[in-house]
């Protein structure tokens, strides 16, 4: 089994798939020890073609196959997507549009985030040889069981795909999936502006010091670890940005009595650097601090009442064959118990349907849960 390793058979390979209604698409990639992914391997099949792709290989130009990710008349498929498509975005292209097998079969009630081995058990009876799963796909060369185990993960999946689409169609829930894949392909997804990192952290306060120094140590690690191509963690833990802009240190030998900071981080480039910062943020927080709305006050919520939604959605679920997961969280839950029109998906489009109308039922009193042997039944009341 031998790989692309050139533009002028990548070229080929392209122009053999082009014209599938659908293609199959996985990637193999390390990211232990760096913040950008490092694709290794990309694996791409269409009904009746199948090939691996070797982005390490010198001689090859990846756009050919981009530009089929790009074309919106190809169906992309692919099992658990998110880091795939990262890497993709990364590349200057969105694949559009793109069909993400776990989430079907979530609709399609196999579960929550069933793996792909499992899916390809239950829907083609096959299992998976799971021995080159922990492969450094950065090697070269690789084997030819490790070609072959790689392979397979889009050539079952072209095999399970109409099926999952089959089955979603007769049962009326392509609609449902069509909804999920306008989330996956939204552009501020895969955001990597460091002036967003804070975003993705867990502030414990709103005070607007405390936030602007919390914002700008969040973007000043965020572009480290770009600019150097390191894990975020080895450039300064999380825990490290709450204590730095809790204590607003602007001396950098301050740094080395936070718990968060190692000995000698303040006599180092970070050190210094992050010392200048917060001694700018400080000269005019307001004009650094993101704005946060505030929280409302914090509402005692009616436990009972949230375990009463729980066991709703777990029947309307089993009753659909669909995951629960995929219906609502539990802070879902939680926002239904105390607001009608709480703002989560659960009380609009297809999950209305399926449950956010009889959970508001049930806050009003119409629906009952009643215990019928050793079965809970949702019935009517006068």
């Amino acid at each position: 089994m031998t790989p692309i390793t050139n533009t002028k058979d990548l070229i080929a390979f392209c122009d053999a798939i082009k014209s599938a209604p659908f293609i199959t698409v996985d990637t193999e990639f390390m990211r232990e020890t760096t913040y950008w992914p490092k694709l290794c391997l990309i694996q791409a099949a269409s009904e009746d073609q199948a090939a691996i792709i070797d982005p390490l290989a010198k001689d090859l130009d990846l756009k050919p196959f981009l530009d089929v990710l790009a074309d919106e008349k190809v169906l992309k498929v692919f099992h658990a997507c998110r880091q795939d498509m990262e890497i993709f975005v990364n590349l200057g292209v969105m694949p559009r549009p793109i069909f993400d097998t776990q989430v079907a079969a979530m609709a399609a009630g196999f579960g929550d985030q069933v793996a792909y081995d499992s899916l390809v058990r239950q829907k083609l009876k096959i299992d998976i040889d799971k021995g080159s799963r922990f492969t450094d796909w950065a090697r070269r060369p690789l084997s030819d069981q490790q070609l072959s185990y790689a392979l397979g993960d889009v050539t079952h999946l072209a095999k399970v795909y109409p099926k999952l689409r089959d089955r979603l169609a007769r049962e009326g829930r392509l609609d449902w999936v069509s909804e999920e894949m306008k989330a996956l392909t939204a552009e501020s997804l895969y955001s990597t502006s460091p002036e967003e990192a804070w975003r993705r952290l867990k502030p414990r306060k709103n005070a607007v010091k405390y936030m602007a120094v919390f914002a700008q140590v969040a973007a000043w690690r965020e572009r480290m670890a770009q600019e150097r191509d390191m894990p975020r963690g080895r450039i300064l833990k999380d825990e490290g940005i709450d204590e730095i802009a809790t204590q607003m240190p602007t001396d950098p030998g301050a740094f080395d009595h936070l718990r968060s900071t190692s000995k000698g981080f303040g006599a180092s480039k970070f050190g210094l650097d992050l010392a200048e910062i917060i001694r700018n943020v400080l000269k005019n927080p307001e004009a650094f601090a993101p704005k946060v709305e505030k929280s409302a006050p914090p509402v005692q919520v009616p436990a009972s009442v949230v375990e009463l939604l729980k066991v709703l959605l777990r029947i309307r679920c089993e009753e659909e064959g669909v995951a629960p997961k995929l219906i609502a969280t539990v802070s879902d839950l939680e926002k239904i118990a105390l607001d009608d029109k709480a703002k989560v998906p659960a009380l609009e489009g297809w999950r209305k349907s399926v449950f956010g109308d009889d959970a508001l039922r049930l806050k009003r009193g119409e629906l009952a849960l009643v215990l019928n042997g050793t079965k809970v039944e949702v019935v009517e009341l006068d």
